[in-house]
């Protein structure tokens, strides 16, 4: 996945979804419904969850190891948009660092929105990889900037 997921995502903490606890199976149980036997029964999950107070898509200049807006976007708005949001620091200028929080979240551009219908259109993630991605990314982010 691009590095550029930083526009994206507006804050994040991930988690791992388990489902409920199991009890073993008795082997008349597990031949009455052998496709429930097996490897895979339990899986781990990561779920992306967007946190009040993180930052991490705030800051949208990542430096010369991310992609640039032109790299991501198609359209000329969508990156003059991009750019005028960028304030000299390379933070948005609509995110307070007092307080962590975005000023316009309610009405922030699409690409600021951590969906997996904008992960679909900018990056090709699809839906059943949106999760993974979005967190794996964002933990990226949160350490490493």
């Amino acid at each position: 996945m691009p590095p550029a997921m930083a526009l994206l995502s507006c804050s994040t903490v991930c988690s791992v979804a388990r489902g409920p606890r199991v009890r073993a199976k008795t082997k008349s149980e597990s031949k009455r419904n052998p496709s429930s036997a097996g490897f895979g029964s339990r899986r781990n999950e990561p779920l992306w969850r967007c946190v009040e107070g993180c930052g991490a898509c705030c800051k949208l200049d990542m430096g010369p190891s991310f992609l640039t807006p032109e790299e991501i976007f198609s359209d000329p708005i969508d990156i003059q948009l991009y750019r005028s949001l960028m304030g000299p620091d390379g933070w948005c200028i609509h995110y307070d660092k007092g307080t962590r929080k975005c000023s316009i979240y309610n009405d922030r551009p699409y690409f600021c929105r951590v969906q997996p219908d904008v992960f679909e259109h900018l990056y090709g993630v699809s839906r059943k990889k949106f999760n993974k991605e979005a967190c794996r990314f964002t933990h990226h982010l949160l350490f490493f900037h």
